[in-house]
């Protein structure tokens, strides 16, 4: 078996067909994140392991530089498939890279017995996210949402919300900073929410009117295979009572079937032995009442590579918040 990087457009063209076609593939190990990535000016890595035929074990790998020459590197959603010796040629060459951890969020169980792997003290990706059926009809998916969840899509008709397609990032960066202050996080900067839209070719923004010129609210949605994706979401808080998010993710489900999807993905919720104390409580309460299937994700773990250079980096970051 030869493991390697994949740099030239006929490989990476390969691997994009192997990944939609093996059913193991998502978003995040994807050409279209790969692309999204370097938009934003991350190092981007691409291994296989892989016979005369077959790609067999792949894994996208993300480079984060920070001081000193060192960096930390990411698997999001993987690797692809049995990893494990995958992993050991990642790992190498991690070292040789002055990284002080790697990071893997997997989409299944690693298979793997190595002792180095520790529990990741990080909460980027999800732990846990509600998947609708897509393939019901209309009257089913509403039929097994909560009762609440219905009544304000109604809500938001009778108050003549209307929904737009809309490539206007500036409205949907102002509602973002809105939301933002509202709720208290760090949102991102305006060009990457440009970026993933101009990146990922499934991607689509949906923004919620009134009688205003300017929207009330918006969704950043994005297809890959056959799953739609929600991935952000902002809305005037002013305006709250017209639940326009609401009728926002009823029709990105309508468009979803249009399109051809059989999942919709709301992406992050608190898993269910922490719902009341998490700090994803509040949206996981917003997507509870679109129904679905909660489906959990192994926790993120890591393997340190350097320890004390890692170890100090850390009480710098908690002394400088």
């Amino acid at each position: 078996m030869n493991t390697r990087i994949l740099t030239s457009p006929e490989d990476l063209d390969r691997y994009d067909r192997w990944l939609k076609s093996s059913g193991l593939g998502n978003l995040w190990q994807s050409l279209e994140r790969k692309a999204y990535l370097e938009a934003l000016g991350k190092e981007v890595r691409i291994y296989v392991s892989e016979d005369d035929t077959h790609i067999h074990t792949s894994a996208l790998v993300v480079t984060d530089r920070t001081t000193g020459g060192y960096c930390t590197w990411e698997i999001p959603r993987g690797p692809i498939g049995d990893g494990a010796k995958l992993l050991e040629k990642i790992i190498d060459d991690a070292k040789a890279d002055k990284c002080l951890a790697l990071y893997l969020s997997p989409s299944a169980p690693l298979i793997t017995d190595w002792k180095s792997l520790t529990l990741s003290p990080r909460h980027i990706h999800c732990e846990a996210t509600r998947i609708i059926d897509l393939t019901q009809s209309e009257e089913d998916i509403l039929s097994q949402m909560k009762q609440k969840g219905r009544y304000n899509i109604k809500v938001a008709k009778k108050n003549n919300i209307t929904i737009k397609e809309s490539s206007d990032i500036d409205a949907f960066y102002n509602l973002v900073t809105k939301t933002g202050k509202r709720d208290g996080f760090v949102h991102l900067s305006k060009n990457k929410y440009e970026a993933f839209l101009q990146c990922n070719p499934g991607s689509f923004l949906l923004l919620a009117y009134d009688k205003q010129t300017e929207p009330i609210a918006g969704v950043l949605s994005v297809v890959w295979g056959e799953r739609l994706i929600y991935y952000y979401g902002a809305s005037n808080h002013a305006e709250r009572a017209k639940m326009a998010p609401y009728l926002l993710q009823w029709e990105s489900m309508r468009i979803g079937k249009a399109k051809g999807c059989t999942e919709y993905d709301l992406l992050g919720v608190a898993p269910p032995e922490s719902s009341k104390t998490h700090p994803w409580a509040g949206i996981s309460s917003f997507k509870e009442k679109f129904g679905g299937e909660v489906v959990m994700y192994p926790k993120e773990q890591m393997i340190i590579l350097k320890p004390i250079a890692y170890h100090l980096l850390r009480i710098k970051r908690s002394l400088l918040g």
